[in-house]
């Protein structure tokens, strides 16, 4: 089949726009006049610049950030997602939808045959038999071009459907990824939890042993029992976050959701430089910016579409018709009927239907226009955001150590004061909580760096699955 509109050659058409560090506007033709299906370049516009207002660390390529997590598991959890997620296969098959429309669109340049024969008896003073057969077929002529900027429009709308497919991808290798490690910062978060709740009933036991022996007083040991029963009611609510961490990850890979997946117990550090491709760039290689760009496409066809519906149509139809009382008798020469004809139509009062038509078309491309230009701005917001979260994050998690470093050293230093008479126990249980508090806070921060790192390789657009035949 003839496309009108070839895959390359909306690749030109992407790199035109793309080139150089100012890249130029999109703008339809606003005349009635002449409407091509095409978009014309305003050369000022959307202002592009050469290098990110932030910066980080970073590679001179990438060889795909997913590998650097070092983790097996992970890649197999990644690859489950992408072969069972159900949401993906929806995707998918919209893909699919889409390939028939546009074989659909093209089929509209063959002239269209059917076929009919019936038979029929009869009984009025005699019987009677009667045969018929007959073939139509009717050609329209594509002298304006409104066939092919529909299959034009067809063409780039099966090309946008590729583009959000490949986006689903990424989007769900990312909250794979992220759902990995939800859950392995919840199941730690439950082991610190447990060893809290250790800890308070060994203190508790040394409490109420001193109480016995006239060495504490019974408001100690009322704030210990307090604690420990708060402990325990956080490692009971804890325990359901990591049920629900791990059933999520097992909805995303479409296994049955009994939180019975098995997990490492590491949270990476994240330490190693990023590739950050230049702005104009990632316009290029990010799956839900092309798919904008191609509905950008497929709007202008439309408005091309729907400003020649108001041209006259051009066609002709042909048929071939045979009668007979026998049915062994059709397609007999010497009693074979046919017909061939020229039809014009042209629209003469439609009460302003098409002209309005027209109108919604042409809003509906200068919508799209504004709609691709917000996805740009917003991929740009989207990186310029990870970038100065991760320079955050990494000053937090440094703060954080040092905090639980500190933290650690004074319920210590509190616990012995304490037995020795020199504190309350209200200082020993404050020291306590600011421990436990700053380890959950490192592993808190911990997976946010990860999180926010997933994020930023996801909005530079980078094909987050590339490495996973590596494995």
């Amino acid at each position: 089949m003839n496309k009108t509109l070839k895959i390359s050659s909306i690749t030109i058409s992407l790199l035109v726009l793309l080139s150089g560090c100012a890249s130029p506007f999109i703008h339809s033709n606003d005349n009635n006049q002449g409407i091509s299906g095409e978009l014309t370049v305003k050369p000022s516009g959307l202002k592009i610049p050469e290098q990110w207002s932030n910066s980080l660390k970073q590679l001179d390529a990438s060889d795909n950030w997913l590998q650097s997590f070092n983790d097996p598991q992970l890649i197999s959890i990644v690859k489950q997602a992408l072969k069972h997620n159900f949401k993906l296969k929806q995707q998918a098959l919209a893909v699919d939808i889409k390939k028939r429309q546009l074989l659909i669109a093209g089929s509209q340049f063959w002239p269209d045959l059917s076929a009919s024969l019936s038979t029929s008896r009869r009984k009025n003073n005699q019987i009677s038999n009667s045969s018929s057969l007959s073939l139509k077929s009717n050609y329209e002529f594509d002298l304006w071009g409104k066939l092919s900027a529909n299959e034009q429009k067809a063409n780039v709308e099966w090309l946008a459907q590729q583009a959000n497919f490949e986006q689903a991808e990424q989007q769900l290798v990312v909250n794979t990824v992220n759902a990995w490690y939800n859950a392995i910062a919840a199941e730690k978060q439950l082991q610190l939890n447990q060893q809290r709740s250790k800890n308070t009933q060994q203190n508790l036991a040394i409490i109420e042993s001193g109480y016995k022996q006239g060495l504490n007083s019974s408001l100690d040991v009322y704030l210990t029992r307090n604690e420990l029963n708060s402990a325990l009611a956080r490692v009971a609510q804890q325990k359901q976050n990591v049920l629900l961490a791990k059933r999520q990850l097992e909805f995303l890979i479409g296994r049955y959701p009994d939180a019975s997946i098995l997990l490492t117990n590491k949270l990476v550090d994240i330490d190693s430089p990023v590739a950050l491709a230049i702005p104009a760039k990632i316009i290029q290689q990010k799956p839900n910016l092309r798919a904008s760009w191609y509905q950008l496409l497929a709007s202008d066809a439309q408005l091309a579409f729907t400003h020649k519906q108001r041209f006259p149509s051009f066609s002709i139809s042909a048929s071939l018709s045979d009668d007979q009382q026998n049915l062994t008798d059709l397609l007999s020469p010497s009693s074979l009927a046919w017909s061939l004809l020229g039809n014009i139509s042209a629209p003469l009062f439609q009460a302003g239907r098409l002209k309005n038509n027209e109108e919604i078309a042409r809003l509906s491309l200068r919508q799209q226009e504004q709609n691709y230009l917000d996805a740009i701005y917003q991929a740009f917001s989207d990186v310029e955001n990870a970038i100065t979260a991760e320079k955050s994050l990494r000053k937090q998690a440094l703060l954080q150590e040092k905090a639980k470093v500190n933290a650690q050293t004074a319920y210590k230093l509190s616990f012995e004061q304490y037995k020795q008479g020199l504190v309350n126990y209200s200082t020993v249980l404050d020291a306590q909580n600011r421990w436990f508090d700053a380890q959950s806070n490192v592993i808190d921060i911990k997976n946010k760096l990860i999180t926010n790192r997933v994020n930023l390789n996801f909005a530079l657009g980078e094909p987050l699955y590339r490495s996973l035949t590596k494995f």
